[in-house]
């Protein structure tokens, strides 16, 4: 709503709200909410400064139960799903071992795309590429 007002300066507030049957208290409220932020913005915002720490000092692999289990630990009273609302809106998360593949280490794809000796390109024989003889 506030918006509105923004883009069309000529557009009279009061009028216009009662038009559109909006108690003019709302706008205002509205508009002091874009100058003060209320209590839980700013707790939010404090607590995306600490989790943000915690996931860069993690480099970046502590997804949100661990940092939760850090600020529980830290004496720091706050939800696990909002640790996970705080996460998903500042783009952070963790890396989790199950979409790696096999193991819990990361693989280098471009050494297992590195040619070998046993090629597409290796001469026709009655073996295959990597030298076994093929089945009789």
């Amino acid at each position: 709503m506030t918006a509105l007002f923004d883009e069309h300066p000529h557009l009279e507030v009061e009028p216009t709200l009662r038009e559109l049957h909006i108690p003019s208290s709302t706008y205002y409220r509205w508009r002091q909410a874009e100058k003060e932020p209320c209590e839980r913005r700013r707790r939010d915002t404090e607590l995306t400064g600490q989790i943000q720490q915690i996931h860069t000092a993690s480099d970046g692999i502590y997804g949100s139960p661990r940092v939760h289990a850090v600020l529980k630990r830290e004496s720091v009273h706050v939800g696990r799903k909002r640790v996970e609302r705080l996460m998903r809106e500042a783009g952070f998360a963790g890396i989790s071992p199950r979409r790696t593949g096999k193991g819990f280490t990361l693989r280098d794809r471009d050494a297992e795309l590195a040619p070998t000796s046993c090629n597409a390109t290796s001469p026709p024989t009655d073996r295959t590429g990597c030298g076994s003889p093929t089945s009789p």
